[in-house]
């Protein structure tokens, strides 16, 4: 269900795969401290990476992002976000991937191309905890040239079991917050 903004109420799609969707009460704690980011902009872009059924992104479109793209390897999970954003009228908005994240990772340049942009604003890593290398994706992220600018935000969304994230992940990603929630 989206919690705030024009679509707030609307209930969201489900693919018939295995999810692990954020829990409502992350995801609301998450886009209060997006707002104190100033990344929820009408001139903004997401990119919503392992998106499922695309709640994280749809959330920051129904919060004022501009833009959003959405990432998945199923077939199945990128149907059901192109459905979920047609019900909230953001397909206008928004650009369906089906493809493995890291591909992404390492060349945005084509989806930022067709999106008219030259980095991310925000990009969320929400894969499912078991099958991911997290130290393989923060690092693919923390090299790719054009993924995020000055001033991106980043946001993962990792296991408790992992422990904390190291304070600066290569030369270009610096912590900023740690919040747990349950396994989360």
């Amino acid at each position: 269900r989206v919690s705030g903004g024009s679509a707030k109420g609307r209930k969201l799609k489900r693919p018939d795969v295995y999810l692990r969707p954020m829990m409502g009460k992350v995801k609301e704690a998450l886009f209060s401290i997006l707002v104190e980011f100033d990344v929820l902009r009408a001139d903004a872009i997401a990119l919503d990476t392992f998106s499922g059924c695309g709640s994280v992104g749809i959330e920051a479109l129904s919060r004022g992002v501009g833009k959003a793209v959405f990432v998945d390897y199923s077939k199945e999970a990128c149907r059901t976000i192109e459905d979920n954003l047609e019900s909230c009228h953001f397909d206008d908005r928004s650009l369906v991937v089906c493809s493995k994240a890291e591909s992404i990772y390492d060349s945005p340049q084509g989806v930022l191309d067709r999106m008219q942009k030259r980095c991310f604003d925000l990009v969320t890593i929400t894969p499912p905890y078991e099958e991911i290398d997290y130290s393989d994706l923060l690092n693919r992220v923390a090299t790719s040239e054009s993924l995020l600018g000055d001033g991106s935000v980043l946001v993962v969304e990792y296991p408790v079991e992992l422990g904390s994230l190291p304070p600066m992940i290569g030369s270009r990603l610096v912590g900023m917050r740690n919040r747990k929630y349950g396994r989360t």
